[in-house]
């Protein structure tokens, strides 16, 4: 299998890896993750069928998971949105929007305590007009961002160490 898109990749980025370095050259011997990794991200934040969260709207909702990260590589992945209506979404605030702030509401929950996760939880993303579909999505994205923090993080680590 090859590495099937450029390299230094989010990861690499939001990890510090020197292009030069060990972990940049271990990581590309397993392209599947590589690619796994790559292939996840365009599909939760750019899918061929966006269900009504937009590409501006899942940024902004990817940026304000990353903020819990406490990574500036990562944050810096996921630029400010165009759209006024996202900005306080992605910048940590309370949207004014009733069903902006339910998904920033799940989406801090998420991202700080998914344990509190519940059928009420979801519950209220409907009640704030998402459909299942849309729920769905967002739970994907949500755990794509929190997937990439851990990783980021990890690498980071094998990379001071390196």
């Amino acid at each position: 299998m090859t590495i099937s898109h450029e390299r230094p990749d989010t990861l690499d980025r939001a990890g510090a890896l020197a292009e030069d370095g060990a972990v940049f050259s271990l990581r590309a011997q397993r392209p599947e993750f590589l690619n796994g990794a790559e292939d996840c991200r365009k599909a939760v934040l750019a899918p061929d069928n966006d269900l009504g969260l937009s590409h501006d709207l899942r940024l902004a909702i990817g940026r304000r998971v990353a903020l819990t990260g406490g990574n500036d590589r990562l944050l810096a992945e996921y630029p400010m949105p165009e759209s006024e209506d996202h900005r306080a979404l992605a910048s940590g605030d309370m949207p004014e929007d009733a069903r902006l702030a339910a998904i920033a509401v799940h989406t801090d929950m998420i991202a700080t305590d998914p344990g509190a996760s519940s059928r009420e939880s979801l519950d209220r993303l409907l009640d704030a007009r998402l459909s299942v579909p849309q729920v769905i999505a967002l739970s994907e994205l949500l755990a794509f961002v929190c997937f990439q923090i851990r990783v980021a993080h990890g690498l980071a680590l094998l990379e001071a160490c390196a």
